[in-house]
Order: C-alpha cells, then structure tokens, then sequence
C-alpha cells in the first residue's frame, strides 16, 4: 500500500506522475492529482511533494500519447507539448514544482546533430536475426531481438542513455548542482553523447527553475 511504501520514516522528497500513455490529456489528471498530492501532504506533511515530467515517446513509436478519449497524439511533438502543457497545469494548480525529464529528452530528441533519427534502410518486415537498424542517439529502447529471434520494438520505455539523462536531470533538480561535473558514465553510452547529455540536463533544470520558483512561492 501507499502507506507501507511511505512506511514510518520521514521523507524529504515524494514524487508523483501520470501514466505516459495519458500525459497529454488534462482531463486524466483530475480528481486523481489534487486527491493524492493532498494525502500525501497529509500523512507526509514534512515532505516536497513534486511532479516528475514523464516523455513523448520515440519517433517511430506506432502510436503516441491520448490527448483526448480515442484520440491520440499525431506525432511525438504533438505528445511532447500536450503533456508538457499538462503537467505544468497541474503543478501550477497545485504548487508543486516539475522535474523536467521529459523536456530533456524532447531537447536531445529534436536536436539536429544529437536527435535519433529513423533508419531509412531497415525494414522490420523483412528483418533477419541479428540484424538491427543504426539506434545511434535513442534514448528509447527501440529495436531488439528475443530469445526466440523475434523482432520487438518498445519506442516509449528509456534505454541506458535515456535513464542516465533522467538520473542527470534528477540530480541538478534535488541538489541544485550541474551533473556536468560528474564523471561517471553509464555503461553502453558513448563518452561523447553522455557529456552532451550531462550538459542538456543542467540547461533543462536551469531554465525550469524561475518556473518553479513561482509555483513554489504560491504553494
């Protein structure tokens, strides 16, 4: 239960977020946000309760986010700025601040130089274990073989570089401090891309912050 996982301990931080599949409709949110923000706040009233911003998903997903019932998202730009536009709605109606993963993600995603991008060659239909598309820059899982030798895609769900750009964004957001300085990086990101990446993160939470501060202060 909610209880159990909070368990007897204080805690500094709680974070909330909506379902990725449904991150690009408003309406989804309510009642549920208000409702559990407000008994988290009740039986954790020491704790920030904060929003984590959730991602579009890859390029070539087969379908984006809901924004609407039956509706979804045309491509992962429309997913980006509707669920964007949503979580900020929440977090200004209830003065919680956001941590912006998914506007880091977005930023890599649509960089010109860094972004993932389609390859035009690979065709799944005809695809024969081993081979896979050039992945270079996903921060997805994308493309990968089963057990069985069969083709799976998961366009929405982050891969090593995608979790080591969310843990980035983490770290400037809590402590305050560029993730720029840090050296450690995850294993199968490649050196160069990871420090884009620790740079990305740091631009992200910066330009979040006078955001935050303001539904802080109205909180």
């Amino acid at each position: 239960s909610l209880h159990e996982h909070l368990g007897t301990e204080p805690w500094d931080v709680i974070t909330v977020q909506q379902n990725s599949m449904h991150s690009s409709d408003v309406t989804t949110y309510r009642p549920y946000a208000p409702k559990l923000v407000a008994h988290l706040r009740s039986v954790r009233p020491g704790a920030e309760v904060v929003l984590h911003q959730t991602w579009a998903y890859r390029v070539d997903a087969d379908k984006f986010g809901l924004i609407a019932p039956k509706q979804n998202a045309a491509n992962q730009r429309e997913m980006h700025d509707r669920s964007r536009a949503a979580y900020w709605e929440i977090a200004t109606e209830l003065g919680l601040r956001v941590i912006p993963t998914g506007d880091a993600m977005w930023r890599v995603d649509s960089d010109a130089t860094w972004g993932f991008r389609r390859d035009p060659i690979f065709d799944p239909k005809t695809a024969a274990h081993p081979a896979l598309p050039d992945q270079t820059h996903s921060l997805h899982v994308g493309y990968r073989w089963s057990a069985e030798k069969k083709l799976n895609k998961d366009a929405n769900h982050a891969n090593a570089a995608g979790e080591y750009l969310g843990a980035l964004v983490w770290y400037g957001f809590l402590f305050n401090e560029s993730p720029e300085k840090l050296a450690y990086v995850a294993p199968g990101v490649d050196a160069a891309f990871a420090a884009h990446l620790r740079k990305v993160a740091w631009q992200i939470v910066q330009e979040t912050e006078p955001a935050n501060a303001k539904v802080a202060r109205a909180r």
